[in-house]
């Protein structure tokens, strides 16, 4: 009897441990969402950053930012976020005329969102010159 109630001690403490070491991102942009506006193409140069603070008591790892098509990653953190501290990733859109809705995928640790997996997303219209 007393090996069982060792060993659920021993698995309780064990799962505390693990519950408390969670990275948790939180980007300042409303919804996730930049909103370009209406820009004239000659005007921008189409770069906007999206940042965020690793509001978890863990280190927070970005492993991989991919885009869908016309809008590139031009840096992402390479380094761990450490907790309280912020970090950036910056994209560019390649200011095609007419309206535009695009999605980042950004593949992290982070505990509060599903599988780490972050939508983050660009909209906007550019107005040919």
């Amino acid at each position: 009897m007393k090996k069982i109630a060792v060993i659920i001690a021993i698995i309780v403490i064990s799962s505390m441990g693990f519950a408390q070491n969670s990275p948790k991102i939180e980007f300042s942009a409303s919804e996730n969402t930049i909103d370009y506006g209406s820009i004239k193409k000659g005007n921008d140069n189409g770069v906007r950053a999206f940042e965020f603070t690793n509001t978890g008591d863990a280190p927070l790892i970005i492993g991989s930012v991919s885009s869908t098509s016309s809008c590139s990653i031009l840096s992402k953190p390479n380094e761990p976020i450490l907790p309280g501290k912020s970090g950036k990733i910056e994209v560019k859109y390649n200011m095609t005329a007419g309206p535009f809705r695009k999605t980042i995928t950004v593949e992290s640790n982070a505990v509060n969102y599903d599988g780490g997996r972050v939508p983050l997303k660009i909209k906007g219209e550019v107005l040919a010159n």
